[in-house]
């Protein structure tokens, strides 16, 4: 059954972002992306976009009427507060909408450079007094606890004026808010520096005080599900919050273009009032093709059990698997083609391809492949052919064959 067209306010979609191919895979979707530069992020690993070229993204970002959001929102340490400042003075200069951070020291410098600032869920901000603190710092605007329920958030909602924002889809962690030690214990890479080696993903031995084990069958106790909630996106608009947030920015874009458009369209249904559960289950299934551990809820219907854990799989249980192929060692923009080096595996007339570099995003199948001689149905590794190509694509993008697994 249709819901009723809304006048009311639709929700921010916030997408993350690591390069400019992940901005490219969200731009006719997404409202707003959060990324990072090369330092004080807790994606670390995303550092292709570094402080010398933030005016070149952010500009590339406003070109597609999109908001730009900086997250510095790592520990800051003593050592740190120098190269902090350089930052600021940077993002100062630029038209960085906003910067997410949850470090007072942050916080306070970011406020005195004239910035807006967005509190991080680093923050762990449970509560509207603790919302009403921040915005009493020059926050404009806090993303809550992941841990909140969605009772508790409207709580929030109807006793702050202040923004909010909450994560709606993408990876849980272990720790409250992410601030987990595990990883720096374990390895000394500090999640909170943005280093997390993820060892909550890890299989684990259950051992008890006097050092017998318990047979776990191999299960991953401590990896929890992805959060998705497309299928409540009415009781989510209703709650009153001011943005949506999907985390992913270290996943492939691919990830970034799927989960972009299933939001969107639900947000869209919403708004013209054809929002449906047959068409929310749709769009999980579509999401379900790309990296996920599974899905839930969350806190936001009550603490997650056994249901919010994914203890069979650590990793990635999509059913379409991303192929290496191979690398594109020519571009040929008059002809509409590329020369790919096969490396790994095969390729053939009607597969579905990405190509994937990090200011390169096409999807596309293959529907032509020519060598020396002419068309050829299909190529074998080693093999050097020319794809019809539906895009711009770059010398050294890589080249994916996308299916499912026999």
């Amino acid at each position: 059954m249709n819901q009723p067209a809304k006048s009311g306010k639709i929700p921010e979609l916030m997408m993350g972002v690591k390069n400019r191919a992940s901005l490219s895979a969200c731009k006719d979707y997404a409202d707003g992306v959060y990324f990072s530069v090369d330092r004080f992020s807790l994606r670390a690993r995303a550092c292709d976009i570094t402080l010398d070229d933030l005016n070149s993204f952010v500009t590339d970002v406003k070109e597609q009427d999109m908001n730009a959001y900086l997250t510095l929102n790592t520990v800051i340490y003593p050592d740190d507060l120098p190269e902090l400042d350089e930052v600021i003075d940077a993002v100062a200069s630029s038209d960085v909408d906003a910067v997410i951070a949850w470090d007072p020291a942050v916080i306070t410098k970011a406020v005195d450079a004239g910035l807006r600032v967005h509190i991080s869920t680093q923050a762990n901000v449970s509560n509207w007094q603790t919302v009403n603190f921040y915005a009493s710092l020059g926050a404009s605007r806090v993303v809550l606890a992941r841990e909140l329920s969605l009772e508790q958030i409207k709580d929030i909602r109807q006793n702050t004026d202040t923004e909010l924002e909450v994560f709606i889809h993408g990876a849980m962690c272990q720790a409250i808010s992410g601030r987990c030690y595990l990883s720096a214990y374990i390895l000394g890479k500090s999640g909170n520096c943005g280093e997390c080696s993820q060892p909550c993903r890890w299989g684990w031995k259950l051992v008890g005080e006097d050092g017998s084990e318990v047979d776990i069958e191999g299960k991953y106790l401590l990896s929890a599900r992805d959060l998705c909630m497309i299928e409540h996106i009415p009781e989510l608009i209703d709650a009153g919050v001011d943005a949506f947030k999907v985390e992913g920015r270290l996943r492939d874009t691919r990830y970034t273009s799927t989960v972009s458009r299933c939001y969107r369209e639900a947000l869209d249904a919403y708004r013209e009032g054809t929002y449906t559960q047959e068409k929310a289950a749709s769009w999980k299934e579509e999401m379900a093709s790309v990296f996920n551990r599974g899905f839930s809820t969350g806190f936001y219907f009550g603490v997650p059990g056994p249901d919010g854990m994914a203890i069979e799989r650590d990793m990635n249980i999509s059913v379409i698997k991303r192929q290496a192929v191979g690398v594109v060692t020519n571009y040929y923009r008059k002809q509409g083609a590329a020369e790919v080096k096969l490396l790994e595996t095969s390729l053939e007339v009607g597969d579905d391809i990405l190509i994937e570099g990090k200011n390169t995003y096409l999807e596309q199948k293959v529907k032509e492949i020519r060598n020396d001689d002419g068309p050829v149905q299909n190529a074998k590794p080693g093999d050097v052919v020319g794809l019809a190509i539906e895009g711009k694509v770059r010398e050294n993008d890589r080249v994916y064959k996308l299916e499912v697994p026999a």
